[in-house]
């Protein structure tokens, strides 16, 4: 019998192994940013946080999407800018997000950043700010 790895800390929305489908607005919301755009905002991210940004998932194929793990039912405080979609539990919208396991074949998903005990989410500030800051649309 395989038993789950005993860290300090793993959230119970991370699957043990290979990949789970998640509701947004029940463990976390999303925002969901597509290809380059994605990709400049977890950079400057990942910079701005000492590489210590919190959940970020990105997919490896299609739009290549990354999807920045906010606190539940905090993604909708912020009017994102066109190209950046906020998932979240509400006026009878279900959105799901894929969540790989820590380890193992997790393909097509991987984790660009991982949560922590000290930052289990990505502050929802910070991020509007760097998706301001990366696509010069503020809202």
């Amino acid at each position: 019998m395989k038993e789950r790895i005993a860290a300090p800390w793993i959230p119970t929305w991370i699957p043990a192994s290979g990949l789970a489908l998640r509701h947004a607005g029940i463990h976390f919301d999303a925002v969901r940013i597509r290809g380059a755009a994605g990709e400049r905002v977890a950079n400057e991210l990942m910079s701005a946080t000492d590489f210590d940004a919190g959940p970020v998932v990105q997919e490896f194929t299609g739009e290549r999407n990354m999807y920045f793990l906010l606190p539940p039912q905090t993604a909708s405080a912020h009017r994102w800018p066109p190209g950046v979609r906020a998932l979240t539990r509400g006026d009878g919208i279900l959105a799901y997000v894929g969540v790989p396991a820590l380890t193992g074949t997790t393909w097509p998903l991987g984790w660009r950043s991982v949560p922590t005990a000290e930052v289990p989410f990505v502050r929802a500030e910070l991020l509007w700010e760097v998706v301001d800051q990366v696509t010069g649309a503020a809202q």
